[in-house]
């Protein structure tokens, strides 16, 4: 899938679309979501795996969880509330970092120091679960997150001296490689287990690279930004799709598809009703995968207040993209939404248009605003009357004071900052 974007240009919000079908700002996953925050995915919302498990699946998550901040406390609803018989999560990263993470949970209990790297003890507890964990009788459903290559970074140096250059740079590659092993072990057991056959895979990300002051080396190629911006380089993902005897091996497709569609393309596929008494913004993708052409009822739209670039709202319709800023724009990078804030917010104007036509454009560098009035009055309703239906949903939350534990237990590599190489 060339054309795959994530729900949201970071983490949480990412995973609350991909888990909800909904985009996250209705759900109230507004940023990423810090150890100790009141944010949460509600017990309210339905998510995929309660839809699969209540149609006699069975389920698992395996890995980063980060749809909560009272992870594995009173309060706040866990993975197996949101529908996962087994899981071996944590609330964000692994700590204190990849290598030897102490702060996984396997169903409410922590398992302690583990050893080994983080994405190769994920997938050693998805091969265990596939293997012996799951009822045989049913089908499966299994949501594996790897943390790699996100910071703080740890790499085997098996993987590390793959690449030359800055110890960084090693690290950061390396660390790609690693996950990219762990996953490649994952499929392999699912050829050894017989099931390669009768399952499907999807492969994708929850934003585009992040360009940090250790590890400068992610790259978007020709698009613009990175993680955290609404432009392209932020939200659009890899998109891997197989699908034995439906998808052909190597092919390709530049219809544009989202982390939104995973839950309604899940349920046509094990034949389950989408919810009806909520807002569903995703569609399901199977006829893409038989080869037909995909219709949507609306363009795909994006919110994110904390866009590192000045556009916070955006759709995707067709081949065009149009982009909008909020007037008055001394809102500055509103994290989550309180008490506080939220009348700021959501009185907010569409101001600071930007269009472009990414089939031809991909870089977003040709802004189509005054050379394609029609098209920019007709994308601008749409965008505006998603805009004013999304702002109504979004929920508050309760002031709060953003908690600092975690940064005191991580462990940071030892090799020095690059200086521009």
């Amino acid at each position: 899938l060339t054309d795959c974007y994530a729900a949201a240009p970071n983490c949480s919000p990412a995973r609350t679309g991909l888990m909800t079908g909904r985009t996250p700002y209705r759900v109230g996953v507004y940023n990423w979501i810090p150890f100790l925050s009141p944010i949460h995915v509600r017990e309210s919302e339905v998510t995929v795996a309660t839809l699969l498990q209540d149609a006699g699946y069975d389920t698992c998550h395996v890995g980063k969880w980060h749809l909560n901040g009272w992870f594995n406390l009173p309060g706040q609803p866990q993975p197996g509330d949101h529908g996962f018989s087994h899981w071996f999560s944590t609330q964000n990263n692994a700590l204190p970092n990849h290598r030897n993470p102490y702060n996984f949970v396997r169903n409410g209990i922590p398992v302690g120091p583990l050893e080994g790297y983080a994405s190769h003890l994920v997938t050693d507890e998805a091969i265990a679960w596939l293997k012996e964990g799951r009822n045989q009788e049913k089908p499966f459903f299994l949501y594996c997150c790897y943390h790699e290559p996100h910071e703080p970074i740890a790499t085997d140096p098996n993987f590390a001296d793959l690449y030359d250059g800055h110890p960084s740079r090693k690290a950061h590659h390396g660390n790609i490689s690693q996950m990219d092993a762990a996953f490649g072990r994952l499929m392999g057991a699912l050829d050894h287990l017989n099931l390669r056959e009768n399952t499907i895979v999807l492969f994708t990300s929850d934003n585009g690279p992040a360009l940090t002051n250790r590890h400068p080396w992610g790259s978007t190629g020709p698009l613009r930004m990175h993680k955290g911006h609404l432009y392209e380089g932020g939200i659009r993902v890899p998109g891997i799709v197989r699908w034995p005897g439906v998808t052909k091996p190597g092919s390709e497709s530049n219809t544009p598809a989202c982390g939104v569609d995973v839950l309604p393309t899940c349920c046509e596929l094990a034949g389950v009703d989408v919810p009806a008494d909520r807002t569903l913004d995703g569609t399901s993708l199977v006829p893409l995968f038989q080869g037909k052409a995909l219709e949507r009822d609306k363009p795909l739209y994006w919110q994110f207040n904390y866009a590192r670039s000045w556009p916070k709202v955006c759709i995707r319709d067709g081949d065009w993209k149009l982009l909008a800023n909020l007037d008055p724009d001394d809102q500055g990078n509103l994290t989550d939404i309180t008490d506080e804030q939220i009348e700021q917010l959501k009185t907010a104007k569409l101001a600071e248009f930007e269009l472009y036509n990414l089939r031809e454009d991909i870089g977003e560098e040709n802004n189509r605003v005054e050379s394609d009035p029609e098209v920019l009055t007709r994308l601008r309703k749409k965008l505006e009357s998603l805009y004013v239906e999304v702002q109504e949903e979004g929920p508050r939350w309760p002031n709060w004071d953003w908690p600092r534990y975690e940064g005191k237990r991580i462990i940071w590599p030892d090799y020095p900052i690059p200086k521009n190489e």
